[in-house]
């Protein structure tokens, strides 16, 4: 069971605490209510609240084996969760009852989900194949299996007509979403892709890797990189767009930093989970908290709203590592 604690002093709400670890996170997306993925395979969903303690709503048990990702529907009535257990199935949140259950969408385990609309989510698996379906119908539309290992994380742009989607074979593949077809894959980039962000307005893509280098993508030029940006000491395993400029990117050393993406730059440390891997973040519906799931079992909430409007002089000094930044403020040589 989850312990609950009051919100904290810097104006975001208290950790939420588990008994095992938690894989994957979602807010919902009209109240202040938030869903863990654990590894035992339980679902729990939280209200949460600055002034007030945490409080648990939700306690399920639908899955067999872990539970390793979950999303709201866009508005907010269903929650999909995916597992090891191969299934994809879908909550009532108004009932609390399993209202749809896939129990083998996929021959391997289901490592991440992608919500792209109220009708249509993406699944993504250990063995590199990627799913499209149709809620409507609880029905695959597409089925590509043409990675060579685990698809790790999938993003959208804003008009939700191209779906990408990173893999540990060191590739990303870029989906239409309309015509539910796959277009073009990079070249591989010889490290894990392990995580996903659309910045600079839908032109850049920034992709976090194995060996701690963000690399970027122009929009529509997928073949390969435009950029690179190396300095995090250990693999980017999480990476969240908290504005056009800036992303969050969480790293197995457990710490999560702000990094500004052209010009590139470290910028400050958002928060940390002690030694813990960062698992996985989470923005909130506002874009002024981010939530983080560890392997302490923890999940905790950071306030990012100053990193909204955060702006680098392109000519300001360059930090090339990000330990150098750790221990400064986020405003300090900008």
């Amino acid at each position: 069971m989850a312990d609950q604690s009051k919100g904290s002093e810097d104006g975001v709400p208290g950790d939420i605490s588990f008994n095992s670890q938690v894989f994957d996170l979602s807010f919902h997306p009209n109240r202040d209510i938030i869903a863990a993925a654990e590894i035992d395979g339980r679902v729990t969903v939280h209200s949460y609240s600055v002034s007030e303690e945490n409080h648990l709503l939700l306690d399920l048990h639908h899955h067999k084996k872990a539970c390793r990702a979950l999303s709201f529907s866009p508005d907010g009535l269903y929650l999909f969760t995916a597992s090891k257990d191969k299934s994809l199935q879908a909550v009532d949140m108004n009932s609390g009852a399993v209202a749809h259950a896939i129990t083998k969408a996929h021959n391997s385990p289901v490592y991440c989900m992608k919500v792209i609309t109220d009708n249509l989510i993406a699944t993504g698996d250990d063995d590199g194949c990627v799913k499209f379906w149709d809620t409507r119908q609880a029905a695959c539309v597409l089925t590509v299996a043409d990675n060579e290992d685990f698809i790790s994380d999938m993003a959208c742009d804003a008009e939700k007509r191209t779906l990408l989607a990173t893999s540990g074979d060191g590739t990303l593949s870029v989906f239409n979403i309309r015509r539910q077809k796959i277009e073009q894959r990079s070249d591989n980039m010889e490290s894990e892709l392990l995580s996903i962000a659309v910045v600079k307005g839908g032109r850049k893509v920034v992709c976090g890797t194995g060996d701690g280098i963000l690399n970027l993508f122009s929009w529509s030029e997928w073949g390969d990189i435009s950029d690179r940006f190396p300095g995090h000491p250990l693999s980017i395993d999480a990476c969240v767009a908290v504005s056009d400029n800036v992303v969050c990117t969480g790293s197995m050393d457990g710490i999560i930093r702000a990094v500004h993406i052209l010009p590139n730059r470290f910028v400050g440390t958002v928060g940390e989970h002690d030694d813990f891997p960062v698992e996985r973040m989470r923005l909130s519906r506002d874009g002024d908290t981010l939530a983080s799931c560890s392997h302490d079992q923890n999940i905790k909430f950071w306030d990012v709203s100053h990193l909204k409007t955060l702006h680098v002089d392109p000519g300001s000094k360059k930090r090339d590592t990000a330990a150098d930044k750790a221990t400064n403020d986020f405003f300090a040589d900008l």
